[in-house]
């Protein structure tokens, strides 16, 4: 009976880490360059690519990774989603000062391409949203 009380205890510790982390990720971004709030978890396109299977996901493996990747020869940095707080990327596209925006490695993607790899890293960052921060249009 013991140990049917402490699984009981261990799987509702589970299932209330899982809804908070499920709950956490953010469902929109503002956006300093175009001073807008994208929402990008209504369920409509924007949730859809901001997503590691939509055009945000795509294009960061496509275009990001292709240097990005651990042990590369370039001399990128080992980059993945959570390498940052959802701040941080924001700031990363805003100024867009990294050697990647600045030596053209960014100009095979477009802007609307750009967008959407901000949001897809935003969304999938490490876990810091927060829902009153004016910032992320809390």
């Amino acid at each position: 009976m013991r140990y049917l009380t402490v699984a009981t205890v261990l799987v509702a510790v589970f299932l209330t880490y899982f809804v908070y982390f499920a709950e956490a990720r953010p469902g929109k971004r503002f956006d300093a360059r175009t001073k807008m709030c994208r929402i990008i978890a209504d369920g409509g396109e924007l949730d859809w690519n901001s997503e590691p299977w939509g055009a945000g996901g795509i294009q960061f493996r496509a275009v990001c990774k292709s240097c990005h990747t651990r042990d590369n020869d370039k001399g990128a940095t080992f980059l993945h989603a959570e390498s940052y707080t959802s701040d941080a990327w924001n700031k990363i596209f805003a100024k867009r000062k990294t050697v990647c925006a600045k030596n053209g490695s960014w100009g095979v993607l477009s802007e609307d391409e750009i967008q959407l790899v901000n949001d897809y890293l935003y969304r999938n960052a490490n876990w810091t949203y927060d829902p009153n921060n004016a910032d992320s249009c809390g």
